[in-house]
């Protein structure tokens, strides 16, 4: 039987990246990814919900991330998978965190830019007209990810995951 462990967010970087080599020289980059979502509560009013997501990048990642100089604010397209990770803390209790081991990734936001959102007016998603690099693992999969504007309607905008 196949399995499968693969995340895919769209989000923005909650903190700059930070770089770190691990002692048998390997580079690690880490930084915090947040993703929003709007539903209707039992009520019927529109509320938002922000998750927090821990990002790590390996070896050529770590070093493109550091190279393209991404920072706090960017729109990121991560694809990974989920790790799980415990230690103990200074008192000795149990602590566990959750990691999406990054794959491949795709900016949203220009490299010039300042961050922001990739969305603009009307329930339409932008990406940039150019070609926005990919970078990772899969480069046939990344391919069709900078599409032409897909207009979802105005309808729809309130069930959108972002």
């Amino acid at each position: 039987m196949p399995y499968l462990n693969k995340v895919m967010l769209i989000g923005n970087i909650g903190k700059d990246p930070e770089t770190k080599v691990t002692p048998s020289g390997r580079k690690r980059v880490s930084f915090s990814l947040a993703t929003s979502r709007r539903y209707r509560d039992a009520s019927g009013e529109t509320r938002e919900q922000t998750d927090w997501h821990n990002i790590v990048g390996w070896g050529k990642i770590a070093d493109i991330i550091e190279q393209l100089g991404v920072h706090k604010g960017m729109t990121l397209y991560v694809e990974g998978t989920l790790t799980y990770r415990s230690w103990d803390d200074q008192n000795g209790q149990k602590r566990y965190a959750t990691d999406v081991n990054m794959d491949t990734f795709q900016l949203l936001t220009p490299r010039g830019g300042q961050g922001g959102s990739s969305f603009q007016g009307g329930g339409n998603f932008n990406r940039p007209q150019s070609a926005t690099p990919s970078y990772g693992r899969s480069p046939s999969i990344n391919q069709g990810i900078a599409s032409a504007p897909v207009d979802v309607g105005p309808d729809v905008e309130d069930d959108l995951p972002f």
